[in-house]
């Protein structure tokens, strides 16, 4: 492993972003210098001019909310591969959608998705996750050991959960959890991501079509209805939307899952200080969230105009990436950041879901399958224990959302 030396003087050259971690569950290293000695640091990026990395948590949170920072730009992860995709080829295959609009665009979108997630579509979901979770611990205790309980637990409850709430069909799964996870890598060819692109678009767009034809009562066929000011969203803006939902909504949490697991069974088996007080539960939950951050490599913004971050000017154009697991690991934010400490007081600041405007919308959703799940494992397989060295699972460290590939678990039937 190299680590970048911290600069001295004036040898503020452009870094590339910070990959390498030493284990599935700790940041790259480079974070601890860059932090202190450069927390705004001019970043290489794969193709264009460099631009700037920000780490530390106040500089993060308020970018995150400051109007100055356009979220409107190209490609999602120009900051970790090179544009494969014209912003021509992007308009076509996906528009605008909440996570890349500025208002007033945005504010209308997001009032219009606000307008679905209602409080009695809320109520229902606890004792439907449930029943949910019920089914798939029920496999999972009918597995053969060790069983993989990302593939067995973690990724199907929050896809069922999501296709459920959007109106996709869930046996559909195999389909749209291939295409989320060739949307996710960066390690595609031009030719195979715009295949990807267009396969999902097109997916979305014959459940958009088959809607408007005979209406449901579901997240799509109620952005399908919806209006704002008199005008209905386009056939493509709903596709779009469900693409967001539909991968936010369990990559994202089938990540979460996986991780929070590993985290609680290696050691010192904080698994069995949770059982023993269960009361710990959400402050676990929000621990989890900030100390094992999924949106790997931050978010990226465009300055629409002149700004000052930590005493660095910022120029018009320049492109910024808000490192949400650095900030939710800064030692003056959070003390002792690179432990997880299931009673931390502050855990729920964390930046995982963002912070302003574009503040994840399925944020509760999240919190809440995670609590779920976990109070029902926690009762069901007390023993759960790795079947592996932590250090040597499986992760995604070539995908935007980070998490474990695999996780061999065993417990006593």
């Amino acid at each position: 492993m190299t680590t970048t030396p911290a600069p001295t003087g004036a040898d503020h050259a452009p870094i590339p972003l910070p990959t390498h971690r030493p284990d599935p569950l700790a940041l790259p290293t480079d974070f601890h210098w860059l932090r202190t000695d450069l927390p705004v640091a001019p970043l290489a990026f794969p193709d264009g001019p460099p631009g700037w990395l920000v780490t530390r948590y106040d500089d993060v949170r308020a970018g995150l909310a400051d109007p100055r920072l356009s979220s409107r730009r190209p490609h999602l992860n120009s900051h970790v591969r090179a544009n494969l995709i014209s912003s021509q080829e992007m308009a076509t295959l996906r528009p605008s959608d909440l996570l890349t609009s500025d208002p007033p665009e945005h504010t209308r979108l997001r009032r219009l998705v606000n307008g679905q997630f209602t409080a009695h579509r809320m109520n229902l979901l606890a004792p439907r996750i449930q029943a949910i979770v019920d089914e798939y611990l029920a496999s999972l205790a009918a597995t053969p050991r060790p069983a993989d309980l990302i593939r067995t637990v973690a990724l199907p409850v929050p896809s069922q959960v999501i296709s459920e709430l959007l109106g996709i069909p869930f046996s559909d799964r195999d389909l749209y959890n291939r295409l989320t996870r060739e949307l996710l890598s960066l390690d595609r060819t031009r030719d195979q991501l715009l295949a990807s692109k267009a396969a999902m678009k097109t997916y979305l767009l014959g459940l958009v079509h088959a809607k408007r034809a005979a209406p449901t009562d579901d997240v799509l066929g109620g952005l399908v209805q919806a209006q704002a000011d008199g005008t209905p969203l386009t056939d493509d803006e709903i596709a779009a939307l469900g693409q967001l939902m539909l991968i936010a909504g369990h990559e994202t949490t089938a990540n979460a899952i996986g991780l929070a697991t590993l985290a609680l069974l290696r050691p010192p088996r904080l698994w069995d200080t949770l059982r023993e007080h269960p009361e710990l539960v959400d402050g676990t939950v929000e621990e989890i969230l900030r100390y094992a951050t999924v949106l790997q490599f931050g978010l990226l913004r465009v300055a629409r105009e002149p700004l000052t971050i930590a005493g660095r000017h910022i120029r018009t154009g320049d492109r910024v990436v808000l490192h949400l697991p650095a900030a939710n690991h800064d030692p003056t934010h959070f003390t002792d950041p690179d432990h997880a400490d299931p009673q931390r007081p502050n855990a729920a600041q964390h930046l995982s879901f963002g912070h302003g405007p574009h503040h994840c919308l399925g944020d509760q959703l999240a919190r809440l399958e995670l609590r779920i799940l976990l109070t029902t494992m926690l009762r069901r397989f007390p023993d759960l224990r790795l079947t592996a060295l932590p250090e040597s699972i499986p992760a995604h460290d070539r995908r935007v959302v980070y998490g474990v590939a695999e996780l061999p678990v065993d417990f006593t039937p």
